[in-house]
């Protein structure tokens, strides 16, 4: 860790390197976690989860520290499995549009603390698949995870409807 890189964090202090609200792009994520999260709904995936490390060529499982500290919420710079050479150090993600039966998100992956990518994915909630997907298996599963965590956080379809039409 930098010296005086150590910042307060979701969770309290962590050694995170620059913004601490993003998911890391290595991370793949397979179940969601309901405990021992304070606020799930602010974390970047929508809510806490377990997965693997796909940052090595053999996937590695992450301990809870790992999985606290960089998976769900590092910038992925601080953490110890990360490649040398990579594309991005970070993933986040926002619904810019929920229309009830369509959700559209922004995705902004991030290099340096920079954009270094950027683009907008779409789901249909009544065929529950997407419209457009993310062409980085990696970056579309944690897609799919954040969008299975909105939803279940969000009212009603016809709720969602009848409030995007005002």
């Amino acid at each position: 860790m930098i010296p005086g890189s150590e910042s307060r964090c979701y969770n309290g202090p962590s050694p995170c390197i620059g913004d601490c609200t993003l998911a890391c792009p290595f991370f793949m994520p397979t179940q969601q976690l309901m405990d021992g999260w304070l606020h799930p709904s602010r974390l970047p995936l929508g809510s806490g989860w377990s997965g693997t490390c796909c940052a090595e060529p053999d996937p590695y499982t992450p301990s809870e520290t790992e999985l606290r500290t960089f998976c769900n919420l590092g910038y992925a710079a601080g953490c110890p499995h990360l490649p040398q050479e990579r594309s991005w150090d970070a993933v986040r993600f926002s619904v810019s549009r929920d229309r009830g039966s369509k959700l559209q998100l922004w995705f902004i992956c991030e290099a340096g603390h920079r954009p270094a990518a950027h683009g907008q994915l779409e789901y249909d909630c009544e065929l529950s698949r997407w419209t457009v997907p993310h062409t980085d298996s990696r970056v579309q599963k944690m897609a799919e995870c954040y969008v299975q965590s909105y939803l279940s956080r969000r009212p009603s379809a016809a709720a969602v409807e009848s409030s995007s039409n005002l």
